[in-house]
């Protein structure tokens, strides 16, 4: 990767990291970020906070 497109120091590994930090969900009763995705009754998308129980669409 060229070195223009990394900030000095980083390597390919620590972009990898920020990106997917950046997108990570949080439980919006608790703010856990231990969520899992589950398949809702209708086909749709659910989650489910796995600290708190809470789960939301």
């Amino acid at each position: 990767m060229p070195a223009s497109i990394l900030k000095e120091g980083d390597g390919p590994l620590d972009a990898v990291s920020t990106r997917n930090t950046a997108t990570r969900l949080r439980c919006p009763s608790c703010g856990s970020a231990h969520v899992a995705q589950v398949l809702g009754d209708n086909g749709g998308i659910s989650y489910v906070c796995t600290a708190c129980g809470r789960n939301w669409s």
